[in-house]
């Protein structure tokens, strides 16, 4: 069961991992069209204006079409085989459900508690009743909640049905086909029960919010705490996704919320806690510029003598990637199941810093790295807003002194094997990492083109697969924004973590038969080559 909650959030990263860029460019058509900040030039009607205008435009698709995003990503990351088909399927099953339901409620809609119904217009900024537009289709606004319902009813369908062989004469029904007839029926009573229950949820979501309001500080240190400290199981995925994309304080998600009303903010003089005080749930972005990049610091403060050198290649690249980027899987990975207690430590270090932040008033899009938080906060918020950022840095500075002296003291005084401590004895690995290079050596001489002798990816792909005990060995295979996830017939026939990190390999986490790699942010493309790869192994069978 827990094998299939890591593989549902490491799905869920597939469509999230755009939010960053589109982020982006929204803050940064929001800060040059700030008038606060370029005056006149930014006015509506400049030529100026109506460039970053545009640009903005594009950038708000992934947050105006969240739900289809999902709709169409979860499949990728899900599907047994044949994953566009299953994208495909998922994206017209799910417009059917919701053509389903506007007619359902254009017909009986007095009859769920929505009595005008066709004659409700949407418009923005507005609950418009708890119903939204989706591709043109009126229906109810049930984010992206119902977006993951009928993409894992697809998903399920796909992976049982999709190579269900039919009668000759009914073979144009097969594959893709089949499994949108399946789903097609399936939506029927899935529209009506969505009819009948979402309403009655819609109520309990507002009685939550007023909850989440009103629980202050608490409220506001577990979320963090359960967001952080779940990271290891994949479970954080589901903890803050429903806040920052879903309906669960705002509707639409409280990163659109902000990016909306950031012209707004940044005109005010009044107080952002005041302006925006649900933007608490968002500042778990803090530990990553200030918290994540001092552990490493700690770390290479304790680590050998012999080996500071090896420890800041390893570590001097992932403290970047934290601070910039905001990923921290990379940091997380070389210490959290060394040291379990540091990650216990640094979670309620984390919440606790974030929460001070709020109680002095600091609220903001604070969940990624420091290039994010500039674009949608510091720059186009500082003219009226620069003493909350004083406030946060001051804060952030304050616990990252405190971070590092209680990890050093912890290393230190409980000799945890965190990087750069690891015993002597590791060195016999180097000895096993050059006997693995060699038969690498030899698979690469086998190879067949240049290309694939010299490509970084294909050569980490091919030692990788050979560590997992080879394709025969693999049973699922897929990624998460810096993690190989693989399940595996036999956990006996994995190479050693230590050949693992020699090709590569920042660190691997073993549950049993569920393998994780560490291996960056370049795991996309490492996954691909190992795809390839397989295919090859399987036809060659």
């Amino acid at each position: 069961m827990m094998q299939k909650f890591q593989k549902f959030g490491a799905a869920m990263f597939v469509p999230v991992l755009l939010f960053s860029f589109a982020g982006i460019v929204v803050a940064i058509g929001s800060l040059f069209t700030n008038q606060a900040v370029f005056g006149s030039l930014a006015s509506p009607g400049t030529t100026w204006n109506s460039i970053w205008d545009t640009i903005t435009a594009g950038g708000w698709t992934v947050f105006k079409q969240e739900a289809l995003l999902f709709v169409v990503g979860l499949p990728i990351g899900l599907a047994n085989k044949s994953k566009g088909r299953a994208a495909m399927e998922a994206l017209i099953t799910y417009m059917t459900y919701n053509y389903f339901i506007g007619t359902i409620l254009t017909h009986w809609g007095a009859n769920f508690g929505i009595p005008n119904f066709a004659n409700i217009q949407i418009i923005d900024n507005s609950t418009n009743h708890g119903l939204t537009e989706i591709a043109g289709i009126k229906t109810l606004d049930t984010s992206m909640i119902g977006a993951l319902i009928v993409a894992g009813i697809v998903i399920w369908l796909h992976n049982r049905y999709f190579d269900k062989k039919l009668p000759e004469w009914l073979g144009t029904f097969q594959g893709s086909t089949y499994v949108y007839i399946l789903g097609f029926f399936a939506m029927i009573p899935l529209a009506f029960l969505t009819c009948w229950g979402w309403p009655k949820v819609q109520l309990g979501i507002s009685g939550m919010q007023k909850f989440i309001l009103n629980s202050g500080v608490i409220g506001v240190w577990i979320y963090n705490f359960l967001n952080r400290v779940l990271i290891p199981t994949g479970l954080h995925h589901l903890v803050y996704i429903p806040f920052q994309y879903g309906p669960a304080v705002v509707a639409g998600g409280l990163q659109p919320f902000w990016l909306k009303h950031l012209t707004q903010f940044a005109l005010s003089t009044h107080p952002l806690k005041q302006l925006a005080p649900q933007m608490g749930f968002q500042l778990w972005g803090n530990e990553k510029i200030f918290l994540a990049p001092i552990i490493c610091l700690a770390f290479y403060a304790t680590a050998k003598k012999s080996k500071k050198k090896q420890t800041s290649a390893l570590l001097i690249p992932a403290a970047l990637t934290s601070f910039f980027a905001g990923i921290t899987e990379p940091i997380d990975f070389t210490y959290l199941f060394a040291a379990p207690v540091l990650w216990i430590v640094y979670s309620v270090l984390a919440a606790t810093m974030n929460t001070v932040m709020f109680s002095l008033g600091v609220v903001g899009n604070f969940t990624l790295g420091g290039i994010d938080m500039a674009a949608e906060n510091w720059i186009p918020l500082w003219a009226n807003h620069w003493q909350t950022y004083l406030v946060q840095f001051a804060v952030g500075i304050v616990f990252a002194i405190i971070t590092f002296f209680v990890f050093k003291f912890m290393i230190e005084k409980f000799n945890y094997a965190t990087p750069g401590r690891e015993e002597d004895d590791e060195e016999v690995h180097l000895l096993n990492k050059k006997e693995y290079e060699a038969k690498k050596a030899d698979q690469d001489q086998a190879a067949s083109t240049d290309s694939a002798e010299t490509d970084p990816y294909i050569v980490r792909a091919t030692a990788f697969l050979d560590l997992l005990g080879g394709s025969s060995n693999i049973k699922e295979l897929s990624s998460c924004a810096t993690r190989l996830r693989v399940s595996v017939k036999d956990p006996d026939k994995l190479g050693s973590d230590a050949q693992f990190k020699a090709s590569k390999a920042i660190n691997v986490v073993h549950h049993g038969k569920a393998i994780q790699v560490i291996v960056g942010l370049d795991v996309a493309q490492v996954l691909e080559a190992m795809q390839e790869l397989r295919k090859n192994d399987i036809s060659q069978d």
